[in-house]
Parts: structure tokens; C-alpha cells; sequence
């Protein structure tokens, strides 16, 4: 089928590449004309260093390459989906389905990265989600992610699409909860790194693993999520791959500010979008707006909005009032 993959950062290209490899029709779009025309001379896009880019493929800096595609996937950064969808939507066809695979909650809104898509294109949406680094995909190293949606057959049009011999997509209704789950496990990530940076071990890392993982399905749940999803590929996978990778933006982030580096400073050093930052202050406000408890949620917020000291902030985490580790100790 005919496709456009809006956005020309690492995952956006390897998406393209993987959609390319199954044979679809594919356009990548990228804002810059230089940049494009860079991409189309050299054959390589400088996000994915040393990843060639197939022949077939398109690059355009022109929004109306959209036209005429059954999916058009949205892969910006968060900050900037609202913008890259107004660009667009003048030129998507009026059947074809929008695929969101930013992760990350809009600042002030506090909408899921699929509510902004549908608010602005006006077009059934598709969340592609899960535990994926870009760098793994592009050299086909095998993935799997889940395509979430309310309706069954976008969800499965967007599975038969990406799906391959090392691309596995499963299917999940829960569309709320797939995109929770990206957005939140940024900020558990970025919390990590800091303890990485701040020179402590695996015991530490394991807790906010897990207690991190106990926050978000609680928020989740409180935002009409099920648990479940919580337990799968964009749960605890995506938690998992993303707290323990080299390849993790959020860690490498949270690993220079843990160093004494500024918020400002450690993400310019890692030179792209570092969407757990974005995503803290949001899920801060989230929770204070459904009265949830998440104490490593607010400690993040804590150290990136308010500039509180790391060492500080653990030691409050740490030292919190008692308590057990489930709600329902099934004590009398």
C-alpha cells in the first residue's frame, strides 16, 4: 500500500525502512528541503549512522506527499506533534488511517499523542507502541510491538503493514493504557539514569523498575485503562528495555543530570528529544488531577521543574511513612 511516515528523526526512518522491506509504496517526510536533499544524495540519514537507506524509498520535505496513502504515520517529536499534523491533515484522504508512534503527553492539554492526531486530522488513529529502539529495528534485529486501537480492524490493517519476519506486532483494544505506558516509562528511565549517574547499583534500579511500574498502572486504571496492558510489551517491556538500554535517550539524560549536569545541559548533550522531561511535568499534573499516589513521578518532577538536589530527593523517596507493598495485604 501507499504510505507516509511524517518525521525523519532515528524511529520515524526505521519504520520506513522496515515498511519499505514489505514491499508498501513509502514516503519519508522530513521538514528540511536540505536535509532531503542530503538523505536522497548520500543514501543515509545522520540519525541512524551507518544504516543505508533503501533505494525504493522516498524522501520528500513536501506535506503533500500524504495524498493518496492509506497510512499516514505521524513520528515527530511530542512537543511538535500538533504542529506537523495541521501541516498535514489538508492533504490525507478521507479512508485512510493515521498511525501515532510518538510516545509523551501533551503540556497543558495533557492529551494522549492519538487525541491529538484525531483532534487535528479528523482521521481513525492507530497507536503503534512498545518496546523499540530505532537502531535495533533499522538493521533488522527482532522487535515486537503492539498496534492499539478501539477498533479491530485498524488496529489489524496496521499489524498486516508493519509485520515481518522480525518485526512481530500484536494487537490490543486498550489504547489508552499502550500509550500510558510509552509515555510514562520515559520518566521512570530518565530516574534511573540519574541513580546511574549518581553512582548507585542495581538494587535501586530494580526498585523504581518495579515500583515505577506499580505508578503507572495506577494512573492507568484511574484513566479508564486496564491493568493488563500494564503486564505487556508496553508496560513492563517497553519499562524494561528502555531503563537498561545504552541506546535510551531518557537514561542517558537522567545518567548526566545524576552526574550534577543541568536538565538543559543534559539534554542538549544528547542532542534529541528526551520526551521522559516532557512527560514528568504532564504526569505530575495528571496525578494531582485523579489524586493517585506516585511518589517516583513526583520526585522526577521535583529535580527537573523545580531543581531540587538529587541526593535529596532519594533520601525523601527513601524515607517516606511505612507501608505495604500491595493495597490489598489480604490481612485481617
Amino acid at each position: 500500500m501507499k504510505i507516509a511516515v511524517i518525521g525523519s528523526g532515528a524511529w520515524g526512518t526505521a519504520l520506513a525502512i522496515c515498511l519499505c522491506k514489505n514491499g508498501h509504496e513509502v514516503t519519508l517526510w522530513t521538514r528540511s528541503a536540505e536535509k532531503a536533499e542530503q538523505m536522497k544524495k548520500s543514501g543515509y540519514n545522520p540519525r541512524l549512522k551507518g544504516v543505508k537507506l533503501p533505494p525504493q524509498l522516498n524522501v520528500s520535505d513536501d506535506c503533500s506527499c500524504a495524498s493518496g496513502c492509506r497510512l499516514v504515520v505521524i513520528a515527530s517529536p511530542s512537543f511538535a506533534i500538533r504542529e506537523i499534523c495541521r501541516l498535514v491533515a489538508p492533504y490525507v484522504d478521507e479512508d485512510a488511517v493515521m498511525v501515532s508512534v510518538t510516545k509523551g503527553i501533551e503540556e497543558g492539554t495533557l492529551l494522549r499523542m492519538s487525541q491529538i492526531v484525531q483532534e487535528e486530522v479528523h482521521r481513525p488513529v492507530v497507536a503503534l507502541t512498545g518496546p523499540s529502539h530505532a537502531e535495533e529495528l533499522a538493521v533488522g534485529m527482532p522487535t515486537g510491538c503492539v498496534a492499539a486501537s478501539e477498533n479491530q480492524k485498524d488496529a489489524e490493517l496496521v499489524q498486516d503493514a508493519f509485520m515481518s519476519d522480525y518485526f512481530r506486532v500484536y494487537t490490543n483494544p486498550d489504547i489508552v493504557g499502550a500509550e500510558l505506558g510509552g509515555a510514562l516509562k520515559n520518566v521512570i528511565a530518565l530516574c534511573v539514569g540519574v541513580t546511574d549517574g549518581m553512582g548507585y547499583g542495581d538494587n535501586i534500579k530494580a526498585m523504581l523498575i518495579t515500583r515505577g511500574m506499580t505508578e503507572m498502572a495506577r494512573l492507568g486504571v484511574s484513566m479508564g485503562a486496564n491493568w493488563e496492558t500494564f503486564a505487556g510489551l508496553t508496560g513492563i517491556g517497553d519499562l524494561i528495555v528502555t531503563c537498561t538500554s545504552q541506546h535510551s535517550r531518557n537514561r542517558r539524560a537522567g545518567i548526566l543530570i545524576g552526574k550534577g549536569r543541568s536538565t538543559a545541559d543534559a539534554m542538549a548533550e544528547v542532542g534529541a528529544a528526551v520526551e521522559g522531561y516532557y512527560a514528568s511535568k504532564a504526569a505530575w499534573e495528571l496525578a494531582k488531577m485523579k489524586g493517585v499516589d506516585m511518589p517516583i513521578i513526583n520526585a522526577a518532577y521535583a529535580v527537573l521543574y523545580k531543581n531540587i538536589p538529587t541526593r535529596q530527593v532519594v533520601e525523601i523517596l527513601l524515607n517516606r511513612s511505612r507501608k505495604a507493598e500491595s493495597e490489598d495485604t489480604g490481612w485481617n
